[in-house]
């Protein structure tokens, strides 16, 4: 059996390669009509067919992954703040000669709280968060040597090295922040798979994050449904009725869909396509 492997927030689902029409690029250009079905998007022509797309990532993580992307975006944004706060507050303490209680342990912070425990699928967002740790760990030292040299009576020269390192360390960190949201936003450019059951017309479309890799294996390498819940596996209603099995990859597992376990609505019968200037039929 061949099938296709795509990613869906930090799960990955296989396809049969004889279920699947044609991959295409989402761009919303999608009709919406109204519907109960909180993962159902809107629809779209292909090849004359009025064919219905649901995201994917809600069925599966109760989540899209835009709205997954954008409250990690948030997220960033939030961190950010809780990092300039905190040089804010060293400043005002020294400019003061008051007693300095924010976190000097850069693992203890905000930032290094979220920091260290933060994991991600993702290659390149993790290689340009890996980044953040050296300018990160050389503000919190900065804490000590500044405090240190005030308590001195240097005053001036503490707000002297704090501004020299807020024109250099600390504006590394920004961009890092800045190139970090951007990577997240650009690294999304999620794909609609068509899938078919007779080969020929489409079914629906899926709305996936992107295509992984294709894989052969055996019906005999897919663990079935009844294995995995003898386990102790839990699996949603909405995820069963989809779900084939699942298959091991290394370390890895891929959920087996079909997506014929998604029934078309039956108000697409009276569905009338539309043609924009924008996009043509679809």
């Amino acid at each position: 059996m061949d099938l296709i492997n795509f990613r869906v927030g930090k799960k990955i689902i296989s396809l049969k390669i004889l279920d699947i029409l044609l991959t295409e690029r989402y761009e919303g250009n999608l009709t919406s009509l109204p519907n109960d079905n909180p993962s159902f998007m809107g629809v779209k022509d292909y090849m004359g067919t009025p064919t219905p797309i649901f995201d994917l990532g809600l069925i599966l993580n109760n989540q899209s992954s835009y709205d997954i992307n954008k409250s990690l975006v948030t997220m960033l944004q939030e961190r950010e703040q809780d990092q300039k706060a905190w040089l804010a507050e060293l400043e005002r303490c020294i400019y003061n000669d008051q007693p300095f209680t924010q976190a000097k342990d850069p693992k203890q912070s905000a930032f290094g709280r979220w920091y260290y425990s933060f994991k991600t699928d993702n290659d390149d967002l993790r290689t340009l968060l890996a980044r953040f740790e050296e300018p990160h760990n050389q503000l919190h030292a900065l804490a000590d040597k500044l405090l240190t040299i005030n308590a001195k009576g240097d005053k001036t020269e503490a707000l002297r090295l704090l501004e020299r390192e807020k024109s250099t360390t600390f504006m590394k960190l920004i961009r890092l922040f800045e190139s970090a949201r951007d990577q997240i936003i650009l690294d999304h450019k999620p794909i609609i798979v068509f899938t078919t059951q007779d080969g020929q017309r489409p079914h629906i479309g899926l709305l996936v994050d992107q295509v992984e890799d294709n894989i052969h294996c055996d019906e005999s390498d897919i663990k079935s449904l009844q294995e995995m819940t003898s386990m102790g596996f839990e699996i949603d209603p909405q995820t069963r009725k989809m779900m084939k099995g699942l298959i091991k990859q290394g370390e890895h597992h891929s959920l087996v869909l079909d997506p014929s376990a998604i029934f078309r609505p039956d108000h697409l019968q009276d569905y009338e396509p539309e043609e924009t200037e924008a996009y043509g039929l679809f």
